[in-house]
């Protein structure tokens, strides 16, 4: 297929910069994968299209600060380091900017942090690089200096409210850079009403990094070369996805990154999966349809996007256009802090 097979048109008053006051108040559109019929709800009612016996799959990645803005030295030139993952207690890799100006061997000095700092100490592919830093306990340097890492397409800087509210309310593991956000819509009370149904919720992990924004280059789908991410799908979250599917259950992934770890731990084509973790560069797109998970919750997402391509796999591309179509006429807000989508097998509600 073309890259511009899964392009549309969005006024860019619809990107969301904000999030809403309340997680939940989100506004819901909910389709059908094998009609595309369409309804627009309330975030509030996705507990009541889940039935006993369904998993619930969320990836509870935590968004570290991973921004950080210090001055080269001796020139006193600004640089800015997006800070991706440790490679040992001092090194790490990163992306720098501006990366193609700084050389092995420079320092750069901390903004907010006096005294503190890194040297570059090597050059890679796809724009990163590796950094040392002067001292351990990046991690507690990160919480004290860093910045929450917003989408390029937010156009404020971060706030401390984003601390917060860029962040699921079940996020545990620090390592992404991005959110998982179709999780952001949840509360602690909603899972407690899901779970208290007889849902199942499954927890694993995807480090969600700045490959998520990186545009497709090139003109096939089939050419793109995916980013590679970590992962780890733990054995009791595998259980639950597998006692869903041999009882009749179905499987809901919330987000993109959920799905990705779920397909690239299935066994052999049976729809079921094994624990385990590693990295993973799995790019799911049309043709292929998804054999472990049943429905999603989702985002709206970029044009052209690999996310908007994965979550066309589990309709038709025409069925999935003509649900944005609809959220853009219905005027629901877009990406990161926006409004979300829920793709279900059957007709929707009336079966759920």
């Amino acid at each position: 297929m073309l890259v511009s097979d899964f392009d549309y048109q969005l006024p860019p008053e619809l990107i969301a910069q904000a999030p809403v006051p309340d997680r939940s108040s989100s506004r819901m559109l909910v389709m059908s994968r094998d009609t595309g019929r369409c309804e627009l709800r309330g975030f509030g009612d996705f507990p009541g299209y889940l039935r006993p016996g369904d998993c619930l799959v969320l990836n509870d990645t935590r968004v570290i600060p991973a921004r950080l803005r210090g001055r080269r030295l001796p020139t006193g030139g600004q640089v800015e380091a997006l800070v991706l993952e440790a490679l040992s207690e001092t090194r790490w890799a990163c992306m720098l900017r501006p990366g193609r100006r700084m050389r092995v061997g420079e320092r750069v000095e901390l903004e907010g942090v006096p005294g503190r700092g890194f040297m570059v100490t090597a050059r890679r592919a796809e724009g990163l690089c590796e950094i040392e830093f002067d001292a351990p306990g990046v991690c507690e340097l990160l919480e004290q200096a860093g910045q929450v890492p917003l989408p390029p397409y937010i156009r404020r800087p971060p706030d401390a409210a984003d601390r917060e509210r860029y962040q699921t309310v079940y996020a545990a593991k620090p390592g992404a850079v991005a959110a998982p956000t179709a999780g952001l819509h949840f509360t602690r009370e909603v899972l407690e009403r899901i779970q208290a149904m007889g849902v199942a919720i499954a927890r694993l992990t995807l480090h969600v990094g700045p490959g998520t924004f990186r545009p497709v280059k090139g003109e096939r789908v089939e050419d793109h070369v995916m980013h590679e991410e970590v992962y780890e799908l733990p054995g009791d979250a595998a259980e639950k996805v597998n006692r869903a599917r041999d009882t009749g259950g179905r499987v809901i992934a919330v987000g993109t990154t959920s799905v990705r770890v779920l397909e690239t731990c299935q066994d052999q084509g049976t729809g079921r999966v094994r624990s385990g973790g590693g990295r993973t560069r799995i790019f799911l797109h049309t043709p292929m349809v998804p054999r472990v998970v049943d429905g999603l919750l989702t985002n709206f997402h970029l044009p052209r996007s690999t996310l908007l391509m994965l979550v066309c796999t589990f309709s038709s591309v025409s069925h999935v256009l003509s649900a944005y179509h609809l959220a853009i006429r219905e005027r629901c807000r877009f990406y990161s802090y926006g409004d979300c989508m829920l793709l279900l097998p059957g007709t929707g509600r009336d079966e759920g």
